[in-house]
């Protein structure tokens, strides 16, 4: 019984004194909030495609010119995935569809937006998905006849589309702009 009382004073001493000094919380991450007025530049590599980003974000090109559009400052990015054509347009977009609806659960609403640019054999849609949803944008751009490119926005924080909405926004602009400045190469 002594051994058992000695044990529990002890044992109530160390967890006070443990308690030394003051806890400070973690300071919450907030995403940079200063949204500078878009400047474009067109980038330059040996892939089928080629479009204007952000000079706020940099390219990081993927084997099979596949690509990542990074904004640092935003904790964002852009996945990019170029496909080729081959008798299979139909699955390819099917599949673009699937990604789309596949954030539907959480979506409250997907807004999209139809783009074609007959000079430039450019066809595409970009989807806003608003809500708690992983990616908040994508698109894709087709020639309809040898290309397909596919982009979607994710976020290196946890969804929380209220938060996020500025920066979504901004980029949303930006990919809208990448549909706009999309050129196939011959």
């Amino acid at each position: 019984m002594k051994i058992t009382l000695i044990f529990f004073i002890i044992l109530f001493l160390s967890f006070f004194n443990s308690c030394n000094g003051d806890t400070m919380p973690k300071p919450k991450s907030y995403l940079y909030s200063e949204y500078p007025e878009a400047e474009y530049h067109r980038f330059v590599n040996g892939c089928p495609y080629s479009f204007a980003i952000s000079k706020e974000s940099e390219i990081i090109f993927k084997p099979h010119c596949d690509a990542i559009v990074k904004y640092p400052k935003l904790k964002a990015s852009v996945h990019i995935t170029y496909r080729n054509v081959d008798n299979n347009l139909q699955t390819i977009l099917s599949e673009a569809d699937r990604l789309t609806t596949k954030h539907t659960v959480k979506a409250d609403v997907i807004v999209p937006f139809p783009f074609e640019n007959k000079e430039k054999r450019v066809y595409g849609i970009l989807n806003e998905v608003q809500g708690a949803s992983a990616s908040n944008v994508q698109f894709y751009v087709t020639d309809s006849v040898h290309h397909v490119l596919t982009a979607a926005l994710y976020f290196e924080v946890k969804p929380n589309y209220d938060s996020l909405y500025p920066a979504v926004d901004y980029i949303k602009n930006d990919m809208m702009n990448m549909m706009e400045t999309m050129e196939w190469k011959k």
